[in-house]
This record gives structure tokens, sequence and C-alpha cells, in this order.
């Protein structure tokens, strides 16, 4: 695999400065620019066209069109782009210098017609933004819920993904759910025997921009998600997608049970592990970074756990009634 071979799409909505941050990235690999980046404008109001025509050494194809969403958008980039594999950003990452060195590296030597990269934070991120990557990512957090360190059935996440062409032609691409269009399209691809792997280190430095609220209202919907997505593919159903509910639950249990003075063994096993959270962030970040990644956690278990139930009483109450008109705004 070449990076001549290689095309990069990136959805982008009413966000210029990012797209600035992102191709500033591209100009700095160490790598030759064979490669061509396809930028997709879904319906933005605020264009980054001139943001573009500042990155001249750049491969760049640059394209326009009414509001979709993020799932229909990198479809359309695929259709025009020139490249034979495809790598999906968000517009939201930036890239290490070495980014094109690994991807080539795991694309030839170990090859796959769908695999996921892995982010995390960079050291110019804010305190907020270092503390949910933490708990996006780490292995005792959720993060094991996007699959862990399986090699093969990894499900990739459209931030850091790639996808072959005949991979994409076969499956038809991303579907009009979002969130949750990308693990829908590592079901189908591994329905139609395709395998999916994780490129362990392939990563880029997400920049998510999002505050306390937003973080909740986004981590409510990949519940919701998950819940919609085992309705529709009922072999993917696992027991540990309950794990935030029954955490959730339980705490809640273990502050009344302390409130109460019936017992403070189960409030001490919860303090204990965000002991854990605290130290373990603090020593990659800083403290504020950890007492944050506290507060980060709880909400991802609590957000996670909610959508996840709600939409699974929602879809039993309701079993035949279309999930669209049930969630319309989980759907483009």
């Amino acid at each position: 695999m070449l990076l001549k071979d290689i095309s990069f799409i990136i959805p982008v909505f009413n966000r210029p400065y990012e797209i600035d941050e992102l191709l500033h990235s591209f100009s700095n690999l160490k790598e030759s620019k064979d490669f061509e980046i396809v930028i997709i404008e879904d319906g933005s109001t605020n264009k980054c066209d001139k943001i573009i025509n500042n990155y001249k050494n750049l491969n760049i194809s640059y394209h326009y069109k009414e509001n979709s969403g993020p799932g229909d958008s990198r479809n359309f980039g695929m259709n025009v782009a020139k490249g034979k594999y495809y790598i999906i950003l968000d517009s939201d990452v930036i890239l290490p210098v070495n980014y094109c060195t690994i991807l080539i590296n795991n694309l030839s030597k170990n090859f796959s017609e769908c695999f996921g990269g892995v982010d995390d934070s960079h050291s110019s991120f804010n305190n907020f933004q270092k503390a949910v990557s933490y708990s996006m990512t780490s292995f005792i957090t959720t993060g094991h819920l996007r699959g862990g360190n399986k090699s093969k059935g990894f499900q990739p996440r459209s931030f850091n993904m790639g996808i072959s062409q005949q991979a994409y032609l076969r499956s038809g691409g991303f579907g009009k759910i979002h969130p949750g269009e990308d693990p829908d399209l590592s079901i189908r691809l591994n329905q139609l025997g395709f395998h999916t792997k994780l490129y362990k280190d392939l990563k880029v430095f997400h920049k998510r921009r999002i505050s306390v609220i937003s973080f909740f209202n986004q981590i409510y919907k990949f519940g919701v998600a998950r819940s919609i997505l085992n309705n529709r593919y009922p072999k993917t159903k696992k027991i540990i997608y309950w794990l935030p509910l029954l955490f959730s639950c339980v705490f809640l249990a273990s502050i009344i049970l302390f409130l109460f003075k019936i017992s403070n063994l189960i409030l001490i096993i919860y303090l204990l592990y965000f002991l854990l959270i605290f130290f373990q962030s603090s020593l990659k970040n800083n403290p504020l970074v950890g007492l944050l990644s506290i507060i980060t956690t709880l909400i991802q278990f609590v957000g996670y756990g909610y959508g996840f139930f709600k939409s699974f009483i929602l879809i039993n109450i309701f079993p035949n009634k279309k999930i669209e008109t049930i969630f319309p705004k989980m759907f483009f």
C-alpha cells in the first residue's frame, strides 16, 4: 500500500478552525504528501473554503453539499475520492507527525479491509478535554466498551478509521443513524465476511470541544444508539453493555445505604475506584485533570446507562413501532 493510494475523508460542519488545525498537522507530517484529502462541507453556514486556500502544498479536494449528516457526508466523500483506500477522520482531530508512516506500516504488514485506530489527548488541550479523553480511552472506565484490545472484531470509530474501496462498495457505507453509524457499519462488514481490526499504534489527538452538558448529551446518545443496534443486530448483544447502568444504580444505592447509616462498605469501594481514577489520570496529566476525570467518568457511566436503559424500555414497549419514529433525533 502506497500513500498515493490513500484518500483522507473529512466531513465538517461549521468548524473552519478545526479544519485549520487538522490541515496544519497534515502539513507537518514527515512523509511525502502524495495522498488525497477530501473535505466535505456538510451544509455549513460558516465555511472552511478560505482556510483550505492557505494549504496549497496539500492535494485537497473540497466539496460543498446540503446538510445530511456525517455518515452520508463520508459516503459522499468516498464516492468522489480518487484513492483505493479511505481514511475517515473527524474534523476535531490532530495528526502526530508520524501518522502516515505508522498507517502504511500497518496496512502493509497487517492489512485489514476495515480498521480503527486509537485516540489520545495532546499537551495543548485544556484540562477538561484531557479529562474527557482519559474517560473515553481508559480501560478502567468505559473505554473497553469500544472494543478493548481485540485485534479482530473491533468496532472502529470514525474519528480514526480506515476502509477499503471494496468493503465500502459491498457494504454501502455508513447508515443514517447518528451517533452509532460507525459500529453499525462495522457490524454489517463483519456480516459480509470482512474482518475489522484495531491498530493500537495508530494514534490521533482527539480535541473534543464539549462542555459538561454537551458531553452528557453525547454519551447519552451513545447509550441510546447501542440499544438500537442491539435490537437491529440481536447477535451483537452483550451483558457488558449493561455495566454502566449497573454501576450507576449500585452507586446510587451505596449513597442511600450510607445516608441511612445501614452500610458504608459499597460506598468505600466506589471511593477507592475514584481514587484509582484520580491517581492514574493525575500521573498522565495533572491533579486537576485527575479530579475532573472522576466527574467525566461519572458522566460516562450515568449518561450511557440512562440512554441505554431508556431506549431498551421504549423499544420493547413499542415493539411494532419503527425505531426512527421513537428516536427521530437519532436519524438523518
